[in-house]
């Protein structure tokens, strides 16, 4: 057992109660030092957008739905599409955001990206920690430019070619089994991107110096406590107690370093309006 499957066993169990699953989104807001570099990204794109103007959103591979409530409790004039191709995890999200206030605005649909069915326009694509899944990187990057509006932006967050999947050497098992590639290199992407019509506005490293830290302290080593036995759970309250002070001041500064290299990878591409 690795990441993969206790993260889907603490997803089920959190998706049994809306208020559990509230409390589960912000606890994944709040751990995963991604999400504070997807967000900050989000802002950065959408914070001036016109409030009179509706803006569409695909959350590409939407998984435990989280981004999705994110952008609909920040920005009241987005409507988002989230698509993922594990029926299951859809099936959770429609239960939480039909107890929601913004449930009108978030539909959800069964896709693969590799078969994107939807026609848009959209003005933002999020994909976050989905690309590092699919073989066809390349064909999925085709539909995302095909169903981006003419200046419409994708956000992509994938880990990188430095150690992303967690793999510490050559020959080395990732702690993150369900990866078809160990992570990007940050030209690939970008020379992939381009490919298919758009042009990267950004890329940066994510998961630093400070970030690694926080990974290793906040996630790795909970996460292979509970692989050795689930009863560990009940120990993580006072595993918490010194770390997540900590943990949360790293990833404040990777998020504020201009980092040479790093684990993650967070890049922004744009549509040419043209």
């Amino acid at each position: 057992m690795h990441y993969d499957p206790i993260k889907d066993l603490l997803g089920a169990f959190f998706a049994r109660r809306p208020l559990l699953q509230k409390g589960f989104y912000r606890g994944l807001d709040l751990f995963f030092l991604r999400a504070w570099h997807v967000h900050a990204a989000l802002h950065r794109l959408l914070d001036t957008w016109p409030r009179d103007r509706p803006i569409r959103v695909l959350d590409a591979g939407t998984g435990f739905g989280q981004y999705a409530d994110y952008i609909a409790r920040t920005w009241p004039n987005a409507q988002i599409l989230a698509v993922d191709v594990k029926e299951d995890y859809l099936d959770n999200a429609r239960r939480y955001f039909a107890s929601t206030s913004y449930r009108e605005r978030v539909q959800f649909a069964v896709e693969d990206l590799t078969d994107l069915k939807a026609e848009g326009p959209f003005d933002l694509i999020l994909s976050v920690d989905v690309m590092e899944h699919i073989e066809d990187d390349r064909g999925v990057f085709r539909h995302f430019e095909r169903v981006l509006a003419p200046g419409g932006y994708v956000v992509i967050n994938t880990p990188s070619d430095q150690g992303g999947s967690d793999v510490q050497g050559e020959g080395d098992e990732s702690f993150i089994s369900e990866h078809v590639r160990d992570g990007y290199n940050r030209d690939e992407l970008i020379s992939k991107l381009h490919a298919a019509g758009l042009a990267v506005q950004d890329a940066r490293y994510t998961y630093g110096r400070y970030g690694g830290a926080a990974w290793r302290w906040m996630i790795q080593r909970p996460m292979k406590m509970m692989n050795r036995s689930m009863a560990s759970a009940a120990l993580l309250p006072f595993y918490y107690a010194p770390v997540l002070p900590a943990g949360l001041a790293l990833h404040a500064l990777d998020v504020r370093t201009k980092n040479a290299t790093g684990t993650g990878l967070l890049v922004v591409a744009q549509k040419p309006a043209g």
